[in-house]
């Protein structure tokens, strides 16, 4: 996060993800917990619960209009998300709110990202990782270890909480 010159990264774990209507969703409360465990002890990152406190569905462009507008707000994405941000609601209002930073994920290059989030996104230099939230549940779910994929806090909490098992 230091190549977009960040002091903080805030983590905002998503309230009723519109994009995942009809999904099978982890409860905003059991997100926000593994959020705090993940960031527990990194002194340039916190944790910000509006989207878990807010009613109804929770869109980028409402969150983003919550912050003083004098405020300057680097958005991070995985390159899948970015390279789906035409399809977010109110799009352009989270475009001209945020700068868009940009991690690299397998198969979703430059030229899908910079067509939906425009040419100027940073690209962060971070190592790619064939490493998601869906890849940890699928474990979870399969009755594999994703111990060693998560801090042990979240691990912790995962396993506590009975997450991810299919029923």
């Amino acid at each position: 996060m230091r190549d977009a010159g960040l002091d903080v990264v805030t983590f905002l774990p998503a309230g009723a993800p519109w994009q995942k209507e009809g999904r099978e969703v982890s409860a905003a409360g059991h997100r926000w917990e593994m959020t705090e465990h993940a960031i527990a002890g990194v002194d340039y990152f916190e944790a910000d619960d509006r989207e878990v406190r807010r009613k109804g569905w929770t869109y980028t462009a409402d969150t983003l209009a919550g912050y003083p507008g004098d405020e300057e707000i680097v958005l991070v994405l995985g390159s899948d998300a970015a390279a789906g941000l035409g399809t977010w609601h109110r799009h352009e209002e989270v475009l001209a709110r945020a700068e868009i930073a940009v991690m690299a994920r397998p198969g979703i290059g430059r030229a899908a990202v910079e067509a939906a989030a425009g040419p100027d996104v940073i690209w962060l230099d971070a190592p790619l990782l064939e490493l998601s939230g869906t890849t940890i549940r699928h474990r979870v779910a399969t009755g594999k270890s994703a111990r060693f994929l998560v801090r042990e806090d979240v691990w912790r909490y995962i396993v506590d909480n009975d997450l991810y098992r299919v029923r």
